[in-house]
């Protein structure tokens, strides 16, 4: 094998140095990260939305949505519960395009991995301590999770990811929430064969050590639409699939059996605002079966501050990835998702 070096050695420890959280950050992590965990364990029948810009190109823009996210929580919380998505690694399958954060700290510059590194750490860092949310990021290299595994409170693995071993196993080992989502051929027993992975204990080799993971009861699924042979996008999000699903989970014994629905990529053919037919859509079946409601209980919502995509950074708070949601349209989504909940318990 040819790999030529490029760049310092990176310092993990350095980089972590001055982004470590104060006491008074943690204990605010902790409790929210508690209550994370009793959602997904159905001790707490709040719904649980993953929402924000599909990718965190901006650090200015990415703050400004998140304090105006803070705010919306407040607002919702006896209802709702927001994980905001803080997403700095991109899945590239040609290898081109905008790969995150973490290759490019500045999307006008040239990449730069050690600066990427310093900048997902500090993008964490900063919504946590300015916000007081706690954040989610896409797991695309498991051995990067050494450089966020104090700040990120949950992972998610994507559709390219979810077959690989080393995802499963190191999300096997993981003390937060792992979202699993089907992959891009929708073929669900990969899904399940991969949350069955994750929930169990593993021995593998991870940085050079061989380690031994004791299961990680809160992997669940995350359903996000697939294609067809025809490239034509085939969503999953409908009642029959739900069904079928919650029965593949009582099949093989999972533990605390969770499905989330995202919003946008195959289910909404990247529509952005077909993510509010979706979100509707899945609350009446929810209202109209129990098991469907007991276990269909969070979103995906891809949200960014302007609605749609563009090619290059020209528009601040608008996303270079896929299309999101804008703020405006966001609040309503919100405000909707709200109404329904407080509506369906009278």
């Amino acid at each position: 094998m040819t790999f030529i070096e490029k760049g310092q050695k990176i310092d993990i420890d350095r980089i972590k140095e001055t982004t470590r959280l104060s006491e008074a950050a943690l204990i605010i992590k902790e409790k929210r990260d508690k209550e994370l965990a009793a959602i997904l364990r159905g001790e707490d029948e709040r719904l649980l939305l993953v929402i924000g810009p599909c990718s965190s190109d901006n650090e200015d823009a990415v703050l400004e949505y998140a304090h105006r996210l803070s705010d919306l929580q407040q607002k919702v919380a006896d209802k709702i519960f927001m994980v905001m998505r803080v997403y700095t690694a991109k899945p590239r399958t040609n290898g081109d395009g905008y790969k995150g954060l973490v290759h490019q700290p500045n999307v006008k510059a040239a990449p730069s991995l050690i600066n990427g590194l310093k900048a997902v750490r500090n993008l964490h860092y900063r919504v946590i301590t300015e916000t007081g949310l706690t954040t989610a990021d896409e797991m695309l290299y498991p051995s990067n999770l050494i450089l966020v595994d104090d700040l990120v409170s949950y992972h998610a693995v994507g559709a390219r990811s979810v077959e690989d071993q080393e995802h499963r196993f190191v999300a096997s080992g993981l003390d937060a929430p792992v979202g699993m989502k089907n992959p891009t051929s929708g073929n669900m027993n990969i899904l399940f064969n991969a949350i069955y992975a994750a929930q169990n204990k593993q021995t593998f080799l991870y940085h050079g050590q061989e380690v031994e993971t004791s299961g990680n009861s809160l992997a669940h699924a995350i359903l996000r639409g697939s294609i067809n042979e025809y490239g034509k996008n085939i969503p999953n999000f409908y009642y029959e699939n739900l069904l079928n699903d919650i029965q593949q989970y009582e099949e093989m014994g999972l533990e605390y059996p969770f499905i989330m629905i995202d919003t946008n990529h195959d289910n909404s053919g990247k529509c952005y605002l077909e993510q509010i037919r979706i979100v509707r859509q899945t609350l009446i079946n929810r209202d109209w079966n129990e098991k469907i409601k007991k276990i269909v209980r969070g979103f995906m919502i891809e949200s960014y501050l302007e609605d749609g995509r563009q090619n290059e950074p020209e528009v601040f708070g608008k996303s270079i990835t896929d299309p999101c949601l804008g703020w405006d349209n966001t609040v309503r989504l919100v405000k909707e998702i709200y109404t329904t909940l407080s509506k369906n318990e009278k």
